[in-house]
């Protein structure tokens, strides 16, 4: 999972230096019961095994059954893969329950890992999704919520990679679910107390061919770990690589026969659908270490019906708004008065909006108006700037442009960040 630029490292050194599945003890230590089940009975024991067919496969069953593929890679570099395993095959099985009808019901990776503390972008565990799920489920009457109101952005609280450090990802209200109303400063986002969201009624851990066959011929597909190095130069085929150790999960959705290679599974990664057979890739019986250890999910309740919030979700507010987006870098230094004709002096709530919500880096198309609101000394873009002041806003705006999607409206939309933004080193 995690690759090292520019060297090449032995088989096995890369495994354990690259692994982001937790072994028991880690799993142990995050609180999580190690190849737990929801039930002192599995409910998984009394599935039946009769009838199994040589091929099955639920993307192909009617018109399909698979939830679309992810890519944990982007917007950025982030070690999830336990997350998108466990987040795809209950996806899937949601749309088994519904008989593929409706609208397809799109799970949040970034709501497990703001909220889970069953892994992050540096690793997790295969078994922690499924219990965190269930223990809410049981104990709020919630469960996961829909990506529409909290998608990936691929950080999670520890990371210092990217963006990451400049934003909140911490498990507070507006990083369960949450909208915004329109551009800041004028606009909020608000984090939302009704929203879709999907609950499991059980959970459990299973490991071996026949039982992995029986749980998703019965009840759909299920994650498991498997040993990711072989697999990073694969552009089709059938694997048949043993393995060497878990270091990566993902989720499989049936099996299929091969005349030579014979039975293989059919598994879907999160590596996007550019990479190996659409997303997918298949893999003989007994390889790549992928019947050691998986995990399923039953699903309980999902919204079908929402409540219908208002564009700005201003009537389905947790706590009032929660004004912008996840906070970026700090504030500059307290300014010195402003001009009597600056808009941060006409309007009060101009510079507490800007302020404790760390929007300065995105006032480039207002810069003119504040006159220092956000730092004694304004960037050149707002006139007279020193170069190192210029240099740290244009860094911010970049920064939180990428999380935003707004790169150009900072750039764009004020006349003289050409010349700063051209001299900054990102």
């Amino acid at each position: 999972m995690f690759r090292i630029a520019s060297f090449t490292l032995p088989a096995a050194l890369a495994v354990e230096f690259r692994g982001s599945v937790w072994n028991k003890e880690q799993t142990e230590k995050a609180g999580i019961v190690w190849r737990g089940n929801a039930t002192a009975e599995s409910s998984h024991d009394l599935l039946s095994s009769e009838g199994l067919p040589l091929s099955h496969n639920w993307c192909d069953i009617d018109n399909g059954y698979c939830t679309k593929s992810l890519n944990q890679h982007i917007p950025q570099y982030c070690g999830s893969c336990w997350a998108h395993g466990s987040v795809s095959a209950l996806g899937d099985r949601i749309k088994i329950a519904r008989k593929g009808k409706g609208v397809e019901i799109d799970l949040s990776v970034q709501h497990i890992l703001n909220c889970g503390d069953v892994g992050s972008c540096h690793g997790g565990s295969v078994d922690g999704p499924y219990q965190w799920l269930h223990q809410i489920s049981k104990s709020t009457g919630s469960g996961i919520a829909y990506d529409t109101e909290n998608p990936y952005m691929a950080c999670s609280s520890e990371s210092d990679a990217g963006f990451c450090p400049h934003a909140d990802w911490t498990c507070k209200p507006e990083n369960v679910a949450r909208t915004c109303s329109t551009f800041p400063p004028q606009g909020f986002c608000a984090a939302l107390d009704r929203y879709p969201n999907a609950t499991v009624s059980d959970y459990g851990s299973i490991s071996g061919q026949a039982a992995m066959q029986k749980e998703i011929f019965n009840r759909g597909p299920i994650s498991c770990g498997v040993d990711a190095l072989p697999l990073l130069k694969y552009t089709g085929g059938i694997m048949t690589d043993a393995g060497d150790g878990v270091d990566h999960v993902i989720s499989i959705v049936g099996w299929g026969n091969d005349e030579k290679e014979g039975q293989y599974w059919i598994v879907r990664n999160s590596w996007g659908q550019f990479w190996g057979e659409m997303g997918y890739f298949r893999a003989k019986f007994g390889s790549l270490m992928l019947e050691e250890q998986c995990a399923w999910a039953v699903p309980a309740v999902f919204t079908t019906e929402n409540f219908p919030c208002y564009e700005d979700g201003t009537n389905c507010k947790n706590a009032g708004p929660s004004p912008g987006p996840s906070p970026g870098p700090s504030p500059g230094p307290s300014p010195s008065p402003s001009p009597s004709d600056c808009k941060d002096k006409e309007d009060s709530d101009y510079c507490s909006y800007t302020k404790t919500s760390n929007y300065c880096n995105l006032l480039s198309n207002d810069c003119l108006k504040t006159c220092g609101c956000c730092v004694a000394d304004p960037p050149s873009f707002c006139e007279n700037a020193s170069d190192e002041s210029a240099q740290r806003a244009v860094r911010a705006a970049l920064a939180q442009s990428v999380v935003l999607g707004l790169m150009f409206e900072v750039i764009l939309n004020c006349l003289h960040c050409k010349k700063a933004a051209n001299t900054v080193v990102v």
